[in-house]
């Protein structure tokens, strides 16, 4: 892709809008409209925006602030008859540098360490999973259910199927490779897999797969939550994050001679991903929605530790070797901030390669099952119980801090501290009930 292909792109399209797009510090998808008038403008950089008005940004004094688009993410909108096309932009400082407060550049900043020590790249494989909920008469949503099917399910009764497969299609027309479509556990739930890519792409691909679920469903009357427990006593949403590095010579996990064919770097990247786990949790699971799902007897994980096929530890390896050779993190879900969340598990990794840190063994055991004794016996930490102590766990933890940088860490926990203390002020209605 460049600009003379993006030219004819949009003129055989008859694109008369672009969007550019970013996110803010929590993830939140931004966007700003141009008439296609002021393509040249776009493809040149040369957009400004308001930073002050963007949550984590910067102060009213320094708000000028730049919108460069990458040519690469660059695609026409399906839902918008080719009228429509979007670019995921890269954000700079009034003065033309990149700015360390754009989350999408503090995953370059990881990669970048990445390269430096011999990879080329990190693939990323998310299953992000997310409920449809019906709308009433007003165009509101009912957070009830719109089925009572389970997983792999086939009924007259899943009404999400024909969403999923105008999801399906969206996605394909923008490029990408979608390889399931399935209803998901918990009633209401559903689930679309797409193709791992390279980290960046994978990112971008997330924020805009979100994107989409949102506009297609609400043509189909549903709104898409991607909230982590939407409902409580059934099985919240994860974003289950598959991951494995590479060198020029291929996949840097695999080893054909070990017992359970896992390189080295593979079990060093497990014990960092492993040591950093509940201080990133902060940002991988960053609501404090996010930790009624991490709870024993709903499939999420609460206990850190790894398994080739325990579904209850933080890390499972799947069984494919050779290229497809990979490690599966339970713990995110899709409220996450996917370039944040991307970085610190990828630093988490390289810290465990760089310092070769040894890997504990591996848990074979439900943990789910096992006492608290048990479990301290065996050096089975926990994940953060709240939103607070996971916080509380990154402000002591100096790699991903480093990796964050000084201003998204500041920003990043300012806004959660709020949103905590939001909480811890308002009486909710069980506390009503319970109490009186």
């Amino acid at each position: 892709m460049d600009q003379s292909t993006i030219k004819k792109l949009v003129a055989e399209n008859g694109v008369e809008f672009i969007i550019l797009q970013f996110v803010d510090v929590i993830g939140n998808l931004k966007h700003l409209e141009l008439p296609i008038s002021q393509l040249e403008k776009v493809l040149e950089g040369e957009v400004m925006f308001d930073g002050s008005s963007i949550t984590g940004f910067t102060s009213i004094e320094n708000s000028d602030m730049y919108l460069k688009p990458d040519i690469s993410t660059f695609a026409v909108l399906p839902w918008s008859e080719g009228k429509e096309a979007r670019f995921i932009c890269d954000v700079y400082t009034g003065d033309h540098k990149p700015f360390e407060g754009d989350p999408r550049s503090c995953l370059k900043r990881a990669l970048e360490k990445a390269e430096a020590l011999g990879y080329s790249g990190l693939n990323v494989g998310p299953e992000p999973e997310f409920f449809l909920f019906p709308l009433d008469e007003n165009g509101n949503p009912v957070f009830t259910p719109h089925d009572e099917i389970g997983y792999f399910d086939v009924s007259a009764k899943d009404r999400g199927q024909k969403a999923r497969q105008d999801i399906t299609r969206t996605l394909n027309a923008m490029g990408y490779e979608v390889e399931a479509l399935h209803h998901e556990v918990a009633i209401g739930q559903h689930e679309v897999d797409f193709k791992y890519g390279d980290a960046l792409v994978t990112a971008d691909r997330i924020v805009t797969f979100k994107w989409v679920v949102k506009e297609v469903a609400a043509k189909h009357g549903f709104y898409a939550s991607f909230m982590a427990k939407p409902v409580a006593r059934i099985n919240g949403s994860g974003m289950h994050v598959n991951q494995s590095l590479f060198t020029a010579s291929g996949n840097a996990f695999y080893d054909a001679n070990d017992e359970l064919g896992l390189s080295s770097d593979a079990r060093h990247y497990i014990a960092g991903i492993l040591k950093h786990a509940r201080a990133f949790a902060a940002v991988t699971n960053p609501t404090v929605n996010s930790y009624k799902r991490l709870v024993p007897g709903y499939e999420a994980p609460c206990y850190i530790a790894w398994s080739c096929s325990n579904r209850s530890a933080l890390i499972r390896i799947p069984a494919a070797r050779k290229a497809a050779t990979r490690i599966e993190v339970r713990c995110p879900d899709p409220t996450t901030n996917p370039y944040l969340a991307l970085a610190l598990m990828l630093v988490s990794g390289l810290d465990g390669i760089e310092n070769k840190l040894p890997l504990v063994a591996e848990t074979k055991e439900n943990i789910y099952h096992m006492s608290d004794s048990i479990r301290a016996e065996k050096g089975i930490d926990a994940l953060p119980a709240d939103l607070n102590e996971a916080l509380n766990c990154l402000e002591q933890d100096e790699v991903l801090k480093s990796a964050l940088g000084r201003h998204l860490y500041d920003a990043y926990v300012s806004t959660k501290r709020e949103e905590w203390d939001e909480y811890r002020l308002e009486v909710h209605p069980w506390e009503v009930k319970r109490y009186n």
